[in-house]
């Protein structure tokens, strides 16, 4: 029988319906690899969706996702191995190559800080320890991120979850940088920091760039930020430790936070800030991270 107008309407009707149903996803991947939240999704009342997670249970790196930071060796820092100590930033001892500083283990990765047994043959550093990001591989913009981690203590230990700008669109200025996690020592707290123009160079301190949480030293905690077209709250075990908002007239100076960022894990040791490493007997120690989670 010759098919009507109709009986050919209705099963194109019903394919541009199937389409529209499957382009539900709150973001759009933009280069194949940066989730960028809907426009209208972005707000208090819009209810959290997943849409990426990592619960490192491969045994091995996800090498789509992470690449290991390395001080000699990365593509974004590179430092002449004989210049270790001019380091001032928190990358002092961080490597690349050494296997023994970034393992796996219970569906958890380890990025651990030890002390170098090959410091005299091999890499000069007394130190080393491990860290990952996800720059080029895994960004996005709006949405909340979660971290859950362990973290083990010792005097002149920094280990940090925090992240920096995919592109750096703004040049000539700060492009931000959201610090999720920062401990020191043996603190039972941790910080959470906005960095920007705003604060660094011109050293505005309204509104408040930071405050601390209180953590479980022994176990598990999970580390947050919402971030919004118009501010950034930050929480530790889902309790909101303060919110920076976007200032109105202020710029990109103070908020840069309109472009993806991209995430970085690390385990830091030895700084002006934690201190030096005063009981060497402390070590090894470990970040151990059981997940990583997006929401939009």
């Amino acid at each position: 029988m010759k098919p009507t107008k109709l009986s050919l309407i209705i099963p194109f009707t019903a394919l541009i319906l199937m389409f529209a149903s499957c382009d539900k996803k709150p973001y759009v991947l933009s280069e194949g690899y940066m989730y960028v939240q809907k426009e209208e999704r972005r707000n208090d009342a819009t209810e959290w969706e997943l849409v990426w997670e990592d619960n490192f249970d491969l045994d091995t790196l996800d090498t789509d996702t992470w690449s290991r930071i390395g001080l000699f060796t990365s593509s974004k820092w590179k430092v002449p191995v004989e210049e270790w100590r001019e380091v001032t930033n928190c990358f002092r001892y961080i490597t690349a190559t050494d296997s023994r500083v970034v393992t796996f283990g219970d569906s958890n990765i380890h990025l651990n800080g030890i002390i170098n047994p090959d410091s005299l043959t091999g890499d000069p550093r007394p130190y080393l320890t491990g860290g990952i990001y996800s720059w080029e591989k895994f960004a996005f913009q709006y949405g909340r991120i979660e971290i859950k981690a362990k973290l083990d203590q010792a005097y002149g230990m920094w280990p940090a979850i925090w992240m920096l700008s995919e592109k750096e669109i703004y040049p000539d200025q700060h492009n931000g940088e959201m610090d999720i996690m920062e401990t020191l020592n043996h603190d039972d707290f941790a910080y959470q920091t906005t960095h920007n123009h705003y604060t660094i160079t011109l050293k505005q301190e309204e509104p408040k760039k930071f405050a601390t949480a209180k953590i479980d030293t022994t176990g598990y905690n999970i580390y947050s930020v919402s971030w919004y077209p118009d501010k950034l709250v930050y929480a530790v075990n889902g309790v909101t430790s303060y919110e920076y908002p976007k200032v109105a007239g202020a710029g990109t100076y103070q908020w840069p936070f309109d472009q993806p960022f991209y995430l970085l894990i690390d385990q830091q040791m030895e700084h002006a800030w934690p201190g030096m490493i005063t009981h060497p007997e402390e070590l090894p120690i470990s970040m151990t991270v059981d997940w990583v989670r997006l929401y939009q």
